[in-house]
């Protein structure tokens, strides 16, 4: 058995930007339907989602037949999690809040197998490796492995440069929520020494060779980012999208005589 591709990882190294989709339902039976809607990668969400590593799981398992990629995001960067989180099969991972780039040479060393990395091997009970029975895994499971880190405050965004510059990191994710409170403007996201912060970091990412990448659910603003450069970015959150509809649709029926 061959080692499975990450489609993902090779669509930023050609310089193809993708497009997402958040998934916060954490349920498998959503995040198949989503995986037929024709994104390129669906976050599944274990930072502010009611996700675990059994839920996620789940949801890899039923997106697997589709044409999308999963990226996952844990609840933080450490190496016991991201370890059980590589062994159920997940290639790319988003960490949140990275700060520095001694954190991010931490998490990147968590994905690699000695002496490369501190990687617990355990392929013969992880489904990562179908139970060994993927040829070559340990030796060129390194390969597929996409490493995201978020950069969402203002420490982050002073030790950009850096970070960007570990090996091993694929691509550097601009979190505007959090980096706008970080910055002293809560709750907007929009404001203008946030977006000149933001097209300051995808510009300084690119030229450090990575993939930047952002959550904009404004179409206009997620048009803008990737015409600054931004190479994946997540257009909607499945909670949003599901609660506006309804929204919408009861609001229709009460303006009913």
């Amino acid at each position: 058995m061959k080692l499975p591709v990450n489609a993902f990882k090779a669509a930023l190294a050609r310089r193809e930007a993708q497009i997402g989709l958040w998934v916060g339902l954490a349920s498998p039976y959503a995040a198949e339907l989503l995986a037929t809607t024709g994104f390129d990668w669906l976050l599944i969400d274990g930072e502010h989602a009611p996700n675990d590593v059994r839920t996620v799981l789940a949801q890899l398992q039923a997106v697997a037949p589709y044409p999308v990629s999963a990226i996952v995001r844990p609840v933080d960067g450490s190496t016991p999690l991201i370890k059980q989180y590589l062994d159920i099969g997940v290639q790319t991972l988003l960490v949140p809040m990275v700060h520095s780039a001694a954190q991010a040479e931490q998490i990147v060393a968590a994905t690699r197998y000695a002496p490369r990395g501190v990687r617990g091997l355990g392929s013969a009970l992880a489904r990562a490796s179908r139970w060994n029975s993927v040829d070559g895994y340990v030796q060129h499971a390194d390969e597929e492995i996409c490493m995201l880190v978020q950069v969402e405050s203002v420490e982050g965004l002073a030790n950009l440069r850096g970070i960007a510059a570990v090996d091993g990191v694929d691509g550097v994710f601009f979190g505007p929520a959090d980096l706008s409170a970080s910055m002293g403007h809560l709750g907007e996201p929009g404001h203008a020494e946030v977006l000149a912060a933001l097209d300051g970091g995808i510009a300084a990412v690119l030229e450090a060779g990575k993939a930047p990448g952002i959550l904009a659910t404004d179409p206009a603003a997620a048009k803008r980012y990737l015409q600054a450069g931004a190479m994946f970015v997540g257009v909607g959150l499945d909670t949003a999208l599901l609660a506006s509809s309804a929204r919408a649709l009861a609001a229709s029926f009460r303006r009913l005589p």
